[in-house]
């Protein structure tokens, strides 16, 4: 191979966790260390990217719902052409990039395209709500399974297909993603669909920030809430039996 044609690099999907720079595994701090170029969603920078390399490119492409974003294939076509000039990618998402990250697009475009990667799993901001409010997410008689759903299709509204059987099961943990503006209608079917108005409900703001916020409610009303909110913080909702209350100091 001449040296106009370098030898592919590597792309390292790192996740960021919720925000907080301690909740960040070591080795996604050791590939923040060794990147040439890093990739990074607005949700996975701040303090975070203070472990970068100080020579690393720094480049933004986030995606935020009502915002002007990068487009997914943009974010596709980077990784490609960063990865082909030889050089050592990270790609820097928020929270776990497995759930609801769009992980998997990136991963068909890499693999399709020949360059080597790697997955560094990281703490969801589910796990990351849940310890804030100084709950389990699961308890052996109470909450026999936990479930991540997301609350809003590709067209931001509530997804026509939903379990309805499974969401409203009052012996689960329910952590619903990127649900603010579709939370009234969904605890409308809930309500339908047999679970109580009072469950337990926890909205969980800007998790991992020092500006985090914590409101312990039930669906009625935290559906009452979100129905005037105007969204500028990421949040997301857990419900079911254990969110009631927390434990220690929390």
């Amino acid at each position: 191979m001449s040296d106009a044609e370098p030898a592919n690099g590597f792309v390292s999907l790192v996740s960021a966790g919720p925000g907080d720079p301690e909740l960040l595994t070591l080795k996604a701090v050791s590939r923040l260390a060794q990147a040439d170029v890093i990739l990074f969603d607005d949700l996975a920078s701040g303090p975070v990217l203070d472990h970068a390399n100080p020579d690393a490119e720094l480049i933004a492409v986030g995606k935020r719902a009502g915002r002007p974003s990068a487009r997914q294939e943009h974010v596709n076509m980077q990784l490609v052409s960063q990865a082909r000039a030889g050089r050592r990618v990270v790609r820097l998402k928020s929270g776990d990039s497995g759930i609801f990250g769009r992980l998997e697009e990136e991963l068909i475009a890499l693999t399709e395209a020949g360059i080597p990667f790697e997955i560094i799993p990281g703490v969801t901001s589910a796990s990351a709500a849940a310890a804030a409010a100084g709950i389990p997410l699961t308890r052996r008689l109470t909450a026999r399974r936990v479930q991540f759903v997301t609350g809003a299709d590709v067209t931001g509204h509530l997804p026509e297909d939903i379990n309805w059987a499974a969401l409203a099961d009052p012996h689960v943990t329910t952590v619903v993603f990127m649900g603010q503006r579709s939370f009234p209608k969904l605890a409308e079917g809930l309500r339908a669909h047999g679970l109580p108005g009072d469950t337990p409900a926890l909205f969980a703001e800007a998790v991992g920030h020092p500006h985090q916020r914590l409101l312990r409610t039930t669906i009625d009303e935290l559906a009452r809430m979100m129905r005037d909110i105007t969204v500028v913080q990421p949040g997301l909702i857990l419900y079911g039996p254990l969110v009631l209350k927390g434990y220690g100091n929390t």
